[in-house]
């Protein structure tokens, strides 16, 4: 391992090398992580106000005290020869080891900490961020406080203890410094900090690559076997906790040790225990003996429900043997958050692309409405994001999250189909970026959904028609083309939408070869898809009447011309036909006859009358 100086956070050098300058520190950012520092010849995690104490520890001063809206003012660390100075030099009446504190007291407490003289000692103001409730609209008692503690840092001076000579100790003299911890810099006056050179503002990170990697070797030994691993595996090891917890904190990492010890899980099975803080699940069904055996009798059971798209069945179970065997993303040097699969499936309205996510559902989960939709038609406004993502903060229900982000925290092992994307708004569709690349999104409450289990399906009809130079709406592929010209077509005005009209040609970089462009329907598989129709019809019937339905040669071929003669529309459009030329013309003959003694009816003949009014002759 590495010195601690190495090892020590940004935030606290810089507090080191900045205390013989400025009299006031605002550290703000990931001040409730963990941080590196050396303990009894040791390194360890610890909280920031230890990590603080460390810092200037090292530095020779003899305490802190801390304050807090709740408690008020503590001696720090919680040590008898600590606490007993402080309250000799600052006169405190300590109940339960604090002393409740008002505003004016603390103010008065601060220039007598940046005063004293017998002994260095600071005074940090912990959750500063709920000292106020509107700090830019204070009353009358908060902005006194906050006037007085301007001041104090315009006037406070360096400070050489008692028995020190600035002459034996060069740059001895430091200043006995405020210290604010807060969330966010705007938890307290903007003008506190923009008007005073003495105040210096000091930003807490997240934990890069090297720090991760540090943390990952002290948390090794919450992992089984870690210990008895040699150089070589607690190098792997270490490196690989370090890629996964990429955005991170080091107290989330802790958070997966201590998951790992409670089920004894070993070093080897770190993805897993990252997994399982993430998502919530150890149980990884990606890693399921049965899923393999579905896909690989899957090819059958797809192509029973979306018929005549052989190209988009095959590319989808790709995908799905893909993320079975472990390769998504493999070319990739660091591809652990991205999602299991990404299908963008593009082609006419009704051919089966909707129906397709489904069954892939049905597949993976053994329920086809297991999976998440979301009708991007819905979000065609720029702010229509406040309910996707969740509103940003102190806009009315931040606190309520996104749609998608509680969905996916909710059910993170799915299939996520984002019907019609290009209807969304463009600025909605730059957050798939971060979901593609990262495969993780943050809502306005700060809480991230990881996206890294599910699947994720996008629709469109993009292509299908296209603007001429005129700007008018044309057809660009039509009913009949051959399946390369289709492709072709659809696939350039894809590109064409994205690089051009949305000037965002990096999101069709993110779905890269996954675009799925599906052919519309032939006249043979239209007609398997009527006789799929008619069969729900007749069990339908025989649900409710008890009636069975049979058809002569004839009026089956009736209903084929009628509800197939236009196939521009697919099988939706097959649908439609089925109702107004067959379930209405039924529904009418059999709201009139007398059913109490059938069993059995006949369809003998479809007749489309004037006016397009279809009957039909049962017997």
């Amino acid at each position: 391992m590495e010195k601690l100086a190495d090892m020590s956070p940004r935030w606290a050098l810089d507090l080191e090398r900045l205390l013989s300058i400025r009299s006031q520190f605002v550290i703000s950012g990931n001040i409730r992580d963990n941080f590196i520092v050396s303990m009894h010849d040791k390194h360890t995690l610890v909280p920031l106000l230890r990590c603080l104490w460390n810092t200037l520890h090292d530095l020779d001063y003899r305490l802190m005290l801390v304050y807090d809206p709740i408690e008020g003012i503590r001696p720090y660390p919680n040590e008898p020869d600590v606490i007993e100075l402080a309250t000799k030099l600052f006169d405190l009446k300590l109940q339960d080891g604090a002393m409740p504190t008002s505003l004016e007291n603390l103010a008065t407490l601060m220039r007598r900490v940046a005063e004293m003289r017998e002994v260095r000692c600071a005074i940090v103001v912990d959750f500063a961020s709920r000292l106020v409730r509107q700090a830019e609209h204070l009353d009358q008692a908060e902005h006194r406080f906050f006037v007085s503690t301007e001041r104090l840092a315009a006037t406070s001076t360096p400070i050489i203890p008692k028995g020190l000579e600035a002459s034996d100790v060069p740059g001895v003299a430091r200043f006995n410094p405020v210290i604010w911890l807060l969330n966010r810099p705007q938890d307290i006056p903007s003008w506190l900090t923009l008007d005073s050179a003495r105040i210096a503002p000091l930003s807490v990170s997240n934990p890069d690559y090297e720090t991760r990697t540090a943390a990952a070797d002290i948390l090794g030994k919450l992992f089984e076997g870690y210990a008895q691993s040699d150089a070589a595996g607690k190098a792997k090891f270490c490196s690989r906790f370090a890629d996964l917890t990429e955005g991170l904190w080091l107290m989330a990492m802790g958070d997966i040790a201590q998951l790992a010890r409670r089920k004894n899980m070993s070093y080897l099975d770190i993805d897993e225990a990252v997994q399982c803080f993430k998502v919530g699940i150890v149980d990884n069904p990606w890693k399921k003996s049965y899923m393999r055996e579905r896909i690989a009798t899957a090819h059958s059971v797809i192509e029973s429900r979306v018929k005549g798209q052989p190209q988009a069945i095959t590319k989808t179970l790709d995908i799905l043997m893909r993320s079975v065997m472990g390769l998504t993303g493999a070319q990739a040097r660091s591809s652990d958050n991205r999602p299991r699969g990404v299908l963008f499936f593009a082609g006419p309205t009704g051919v089966g692309k909707t129906e397709l996510a489904k069954s892939l559902t049905q597949l993976i989960f053994g329920n086809e409405r297991a999976y998440l939709r979301f009708d991007m038609s819905e979000f065609a406004e720029e702010h229509s994001s406040a309910r996707l993502l969740g509103a940003p903060p102190g806009y009315v229900g931040y606190d309520a999250g996104g749609e998608l982000t509680n969905a996916v925290r909710e059910k993170p092992f799915s299939v996520i189909l984002f019907d019609e994307i290009e209807k969304a708004h463009p600025r909605i569709l730059d957050k798939f970026l971060q979901i593609l690349e990262d495969g993780r999104l943050t809502d306005g409450r700060g809480d991230t959904a990881y996206f890294s289990e599910a699947v994720i399906v996008f629709t469109s009809n993009l292509g299908i028609y296209v603007e001429n130079e005129h700007g008018q709406r044309t057809q660009n592929v039509q009913h009949g083309d051959p399946y390369d010209v289709v492709e072709s077509r659809v696939r350039g005005a894809i590109q064409d939408y994205f690089k051009f009209k949305l000037s965002r040609p990096e999101i069709l970089n993110r779905i890269g070869d996954n675009i799925v462009v599906f052919n519309f329907i032939s006249a043979a598989i239209a007609e398997q898809i009527l006789k799929g129709m008619l069969q729900n019809v007749i069990n339908r019937v025989k649900e409710e009447h008890r009636i069975t339905l049979n058809f002569t040669q004839e009026s089956w071929q009736d209903l084929l011309k009628l509800c197939t003669r236009d196939l521009t529309n697919g099988g939706r459009g097959i649908g439609n036909q089925v109702e107004s030329s067959f379930i209405n013309p039924l529904g009418r003959a059999l709201f009139s006859m007398d059913l109490s003694d059938k069993n059995t009816l006949t369809v003998r003949k479809v007749v489309e009358g004037a006016n397009r009014i279809v009957t039909l002759e049962l017997g």
